[in-house]
């Protein structure tokens, strides 16, 4: 939008169409097999596809150098699980200075671009790997950090120790912790829709999905969720407050 001359690169005349139709280069390099089917073999650009998201790593890239304290920035989309890939960004500090915490780009990112464009893996570098034509050496890059190294702490009471359980069970791991980050963990918007049916189901209480990237670590949304829990129970009336308490209410 706004930017005729990348359209007019994309969009290109159609020889096979009729005056005036298009066709639209897509960026993948396939070829042809014996068979007459077309063989996928990658991205001519950087553009990858994430939970069917079509994502521009440039555009994530040139983001993250906007900030003072990085000196430069790379970003894969490397496939974890089968079948699923998470965006994994590597950034070098300015100046001989440390790159900056994840969690301060992450929310940097979160002001400027889409949450599915903000990477879920972290891994700080002195330098990046470069080609002899100076540009980054994306195959030299190391296997990215799974999780953001950080103290475990146990959840402290039923409301976090529930949605710690929650998440635990959404993200595929032993256990989960009450100031661990849901997106440093390799939350994304599709599990965080399924974590907010699960807390609804547990608390009887309905979440909406911004109360999440507002409240991104487990200690956070479960004062969120209690919260709403008290708010839900102070418009009940005596009487409703009574069954709830009753035998019956409980079963």
């Amino acid at each position: 939008h706004g930017r005729p001359e990348l359209t007019a690169g994309q969009f290109v005349p159609d020889p096979f169409g009729g005056a005036g139709e298009r066709l639209y280069r897509t960026g993948d390099l396939v070829r042809y097999r014996p068979n007459g089917t077309l063989e996928f073999l990658g991205r001519i650009d950087q553009q990858v596809k994430v939970r069917g998201l079509r994502i521009e790593l440039g555009e994530i890239e040139a983001a993250l150098t906007g900030h003072p304290g990085v000196g430069a920035a790379a970003v894969t989309a490397p496939e974890i699980t089968p079948g699923d890939r998470q965006l994994a960004a590597y950034v070098t500090g300015r100046d001989d200075s440390p790159a900056p915490d994840p969690d301060v780009l992450r929310d940097y990112l979160r002001e400027r671009l889409p949450d599915y464009m903000v990477p879920a893996l972290w891994t700080a570098l002195d330098t990046l790997p470069m080609t002899s034509s100076q540009k980054i050496d994306r195959k030299s890059l190391p296997a990215p950090a799974t999780r953001t190294e950080r103290a475990f702490v146990s959840p402290r009471d039923p409301a976090e120790e529930t949605v710690a359980a929650i998440w635990a069970e959404a993200l595929g791991l032993e256990q989960v912790g009450a100031e661990d980050d849901f997106f440093a963990l390799g939350g994304h918007s599709l599990l965080a829709t399924r974590v907010l049916a699960r807390i609804q189901e547990s608390f009887a209480v309905d979440i909406p999905l911004r109360r999440l990237f507002e409240n991104t670590t487990v200690a956070t949304l479960a004062a969120a969720v209690t919260e709403a829990v008290e708010a839900a129970i102070a418009q009940l009336s005596d009487a409703e407050v009574a069954e709830l308490l009753s035998p019956e209410g409980a079963r």
